[in-house]
């Protein structure tokens, strides 16, 4: 089968799934993976034979791809801010408006003796990613899942980032007890409702970890309120807290931060969406 042929056959499979430009797309990081080549290469040598452990790959791939999973976990890896990640089904997969998060905090941050905590870490991208643009700060990252922590201890090696990754359940109050304080505070926590779960797309649904994406309709808030109280005994003065947010809440996660003595604002992503927060702790209002 030559290259040619081995884009055809992977778009047979993705396109009664995906849009075509997203098809194309994911076709394009299964041979550039498989192949080691790029779009341009490829293109060059449309007619060059896949080698035997190159096919049986390939139908392995094709084969979850079919079923509906997603590319970065058929293939093991994700790319965010430029940068090489491992990931699994234990961790989610990153996406281009956390990379938004973190240029907002780029803005207001500087390189220097910086303290920071990231809640719910997943791959590590975020704190690895700060972590490689400011080389001296300090970072502690937690999540509940041991399996994520491995595979994020997993990928600061490989990237050659001194992190201290935890496991520890960020919802039990008694575990915030062993945390020092902190600058910042970073979080993309769980914030779909579970009701939002019957509308999502299916590969989405089936296949990345419910633990990091859903919430109780009934306490959609929960990670923000307990943030939100973390922070008031955990931030240093001056001290922020940079979050993700469901679209539709914004207004609530700044009514909860309001009400435990924050300002609050929110930020839209490249879509228009409100999908970022800001929050700094007022220390002075305790002294009124």
């Amino acid at each position: 089968m030559t290259f040619s042929e081995a884009k055809d056959v992977l778009l047979a499979t993705l396109l009664p799934l995906y849009e075509r430009r997203e098809a194309v797309q994911i076709a394009h990081m299964v041979l550039e993976h498989l192949t080691g080549l790029t779009r341009t290469d490829r293109l060059l040598y449309k007619n060059k034979l896949l080698s035997d452990e190159q096919l049986a790959k390939l139908q392995d791939y094709n084969v979850a791809l079919a079923a509906g999973k997603p590319v970065q976990y058929v293939l093991g890896e994700a790319w965010f801010a430029g940068l090489h990640f491992i990931v699994n089904e234990h961790t989610l997969i990153p996406r281009p408006e956390t990379e938004e998060l973190i240029e907002w905090i780029k803005e207001v941050a500087h390189n220097g003796s910086i303290s920071i905590l990231e809640i719910g870490t997943g791959s590590g991208c975020i704190p690895i990613t700060l972590k490689k643009m400011f080389p001296d700060w300090h970072i502690q990252a937690i999540d509940i899942s041991e399996e994520a922590v491995a595979i994020a201890r997993e990928n600061a090696r490989i990237q050659g980032t001194e992190i201290d990754f935890i496991q520890m359940d960020f919802l039990n109050e008694e575990n915030w007890k062993t945390l020092p304080t902190f600058d910042i505070i970073v979080s993309n926590p769980p914030y779909i409702k579970v009701s939002e779960g019957l509308s999502m797309a299916k590969h989405v649904l089936d296949h990345e970890p419910h633990l990091a994406l859903f919430v109780p309709d009934e306490d959609a808030l929960i990670f923000y309120k307990k943030i939100a109280a973390f922070g008031q005994s955990h931030l240093n003065n001056p001290g922020l807290v940079f979050l993700e947010i469901n679209q539709l809440m914004g207004d609530a996660v700044v009514d909860t931060f309001s009400a435990q003595q924050y300002a609050a604002e929110i930020k839209k992503d490249i879509h228009g969406n409100d999908r970022m927060a800001k929050a700094e702790y007022l220390f002075t209002t305790l002294l009124s």
